[in-house]
């Protein structure tokens, strides 16, 4: 079995305890993962903080050009980095472009898009005041050394949206993958780190301690963490207690409200992947869908099609187009959730019962007759389960929608832009997309309000968010 490593400071480090990593649909010991101890996380940020000077130091152009070589190195290593998202995380290998199944390789290909847009990016001196008096300029520096903390559903996407505008803007980082998928991170970190100098990325594995020993350490200058409002929660607290600044996307439990004026067909395939992607293992996935009475029906039948015949199995066997459920964690809330459901009088449309056989397979499920207040509306469930809930006013979905503590994101749905726009600005969340959902680019800012935390990712603002205002005032 097979012992995968960490990187610090340039080089490939074991720890003295492992960990088992499983595939999530044999149940298979796939490797074996590192327990960083206290002495290698501080060593971790001690070569982050050695090599931010002269990184910082170096060109932007310089740095552009490392940005693109890390692009580059993806690229030529996406099939074996997308083998382990598939083993690891569970989601099917798919492929990329139109009609290709969304998995690993999507994501593999996400992060080469990524790493090669923020390349593209620059943040360039402003004036933010000029008279004859006086003349103030504001530029863009580096935090420093960047903690980040990385989640099991996109495991090496959202690791490169925390890498890689960081490195780009002249920060180091020292990141934590998830323990439920740490391999495909290490493997990411150990072939890009041989284009950057040591010290410029470092991984630190473990369980969630470890976490806790990286974010509070006095030298790291920025945390970036994507996962539960609980955990980040506690980072919050650690994180205050040295006035570390943070990013946290904290996932949500997203609105999709279907107006009177809809197509039921038309939308049905768009609005199935807004909710199904990953097997709804995805932060801005819908997951409450409130739908006018007058279509309710009919695209209920829409959405059990296409649900009903998308095959579900071993993400690395050829036409599978939906994983597992990635931990058994995650699929026991699953279950709860759409027993509880069941027992209040939902409707099981489709699925409602675990596949049983190795691996944490739950079919994809449609729930009905189900209302505000009910755990599986209000709780964010992530896993292959939508409640979908009959309204009559459009005040009252509206309501609906922000009637949580959470608002990544949402959508409208509508032949008619302008009524779904007039809808979309009411409600309360970081992105609201129209005839679409969970649409992100490596050009629009994304992040939400309310307890799905605070900052922003992507674009020119996700990389002034790695970054500190200096402004330099000269008088004349």
């Amino acid at each position: 079995m097979k012992t995968f490593l960490n990187t610090l400071n340039g080089q490939l480090v074991a720890s003295p305890s492992t960990f088992e990593s499983l595939n999530p649909a044999t149940g298979e010991v796939i490797g074996l993962v590192p327990q960083s101890t206290p002495e290698q996380v501080a060593q971790a940020v001690a070569a982050a903080k050695a090599a931010q000077p002269a990184w910082a130091a170096r060109s932007d152009e310089e740095r552009k050009a490392l940005t693109l070589k890390v692009a580059a190195v993806i690229e030529a290593n996406a099939d074996h980095l997308a083998q382990w998202v598939t083993r690891e995380q569970g989601k099917p290998l798919g492929g990329v472009g139109p009609g290709q199944v969304p998995g690993a390789r999507f994501e593999i290909w996400g992060c080469q898009v990524w790493s090669q847009v923020t390349a593209s990016l620059d943040l360039p001196m402003e004036v933010a005041f000029e008279d004859e008096t006086r003349r103030d300029e504001v530029y863009r520096k580096p935090f420093g050394v960047i903690a980040a903390i990385a989640p099991w559903n996109w495991p090496l996407l959202i690791g490169i949206w925390q890498m890689i505008p960081s490195i780009r803007a002249g920060n180091t980082v020292v990141i934590k993958p998830s323990e439920y998928t740490s391999i495909g991170t290490l493997e990411l970190v150990r072939l890009i780190a041989e284009v950057l100098p040591p010290g410029v990325l470092n991984t630190v594995s473990g369980t969630g301690q470890v976490g806790a020993w990286l974010v509070e350490n006095p030298d790291v200058n920025k945390i970036m963490f994507t996962g539960s409002g609980s955990t980040g929660a506690k980072i919050t607290a650690a994180a205050a207690r040295n006035l570390t600044p943070t990013t946290l996307e904290l996932g949500g439990n997203d609105a999709a409200i279907v107006l009177p004026d809809a197509d039921p067909k038309a939308i049905a395939m768009d609005l199935f992947w807004g909710a199904f992607l990953n097997m709804g293992q995805t932060c801005a996935a819908a997951k409450r869908l409130y739908v006018h009475e007058s279509l309710h029906d009919a695209l209920v039948a829409e959405l059990k099609a296409i649900a009903e015949a998308m095959p579900i199995g071993n993400g690395a066997d050829a036409g599978i187009a939906m994983g597992p459920i990635q931990n058994r964690m995650q699929f026991d809330k699953v279950v709860s959730l759409v027993d509880q459901a069941r027992a209040g009088g939902a409707t099981i449309v489709c699925g409602g019962q675990p596949t049983g056989g190795p691996g944490y397979f739950y079919p994809l499920t449609l729930v009905t007759d189900i209302a505000d207040g009910a755990s599986l509306v209000d709780q964010e469930q992530f896993g292959p389960v939508l409640p979908i809930i009959r309204y009559s006013d459009v005040e009252a979905a509206i309501a609906s929608a922000n009637r949580l503590d959470v608002g990544l994101g949402a959508s409208v749905w509508s032949k008619d832009i302008a009524s779904a726009k007039a809808v979309a600005s009411r409600i309360q969340a970081g992105t609201v997309w129209i005839n679409q959902h969970g649409a992100i680019h490596p050009m629009v800012p994304f992040g939400g309000v309310k307890r799905s935390g605070w900052g922003v990712e992507f674009g020119v603002d996700g990389l002034k968010a790695v970054t500190q205002a200096q402004v330099i005032s000269v008088k004349k």
